[in-house]
């Protein structure tokens, strides 16, 4: 059966979070055609992974053979992340803007997983996975608008899990999160209420999607 990694990162909780609003529509409708598949779920806010070391980086570019103990400890925690995602025939990501770009908690995921000769390289271990990520954020970055050249949300991500890990990724906008609660931007709640539906929608749709192509 098909597995998907489920990654959280919003900082708040249940439906204070946008990100996790959204990210747990796909999970539903995922395990809707999935009944019997497995979800490999991580919380990075409630349970952080450790940033990379030296120990851990170095140790990537070491024959295992010659690992000191400390390198051996801090590669068998990115090993383990790392084949959390090659398992994974679809990926999941909630990445909410914080300071215009992801929390540093899903860096340090992504500074874990990326090992190159494996993940990352000319043949990437994970190459072609499907990825939805779920970029919140509290305003709005679309190009157009005043804060276009603030966004370093996508073209981050998009260059790291497409250009580096080679994945199929794709966005889930649900902007302007933070209108229902700035006086200053009470005008645009119906926009807000807008992007919310649809992004919710765009979840299931999504899900239902790439479980289609995986049933195949």
């Amino acid at each position: 059966m098909a597995t998907l990694l489920h990654i959280d990162s919003s900082l708040l909780p249940g439906g204070a979070s946008a990100s996790r609003a959204v990210t747990e529509a796909f999970r539903a409708a995922w395990q809707e055609q999935h009944p019997d598949g497995t979800v490999i779920y991580r919380d990075l806010a409630a349970d952080p992974v450790p940033h990379i070391t030296a120990a851990g980086h170095t140790a990537g570019f070491a024959d295992p053979a010659s690992h000191t103990p400390e390198q051996a400890a801090a590669f068998a925690e990115r090993v383990r992340l790392i084949e959390e995602l090659e398992q994974a025939d679809a990926i999941l990501i909630g990445a909410p803007m914080y300071n215009f770009t992801i929390p540093s908690t899903l860096k340090a995921w992504l500074d874990n997983v990326i090992l190159m000769g494996r993940t990352g390289g000319d043949d990437p271990s994970a190459k072609g996975t499907p990825v939805t990520v779920v970029a919140s954020r509290g305003g709005s970055y679309a190009p157009g608008t005043p804060r276009e050249t603030f966004e370093y949300v996508q073209n981050y991500l998009s260059a790291v899990l497409s250009g580096g890990l080679g994945l199929e990724v794709d966005f889930i906008v649900p902007e302007l999160t933070m209108a229902p609660h700035v006086p200053a931007m009470a005008e645009l709640v119906p926009l807000y209420e807008a992007s919310r539906d649809r992004s919710l929608q765009d979840a299931a749709d999504r899900a239902k999607d790439i479980a289609g192509r995986l049933a195949a």
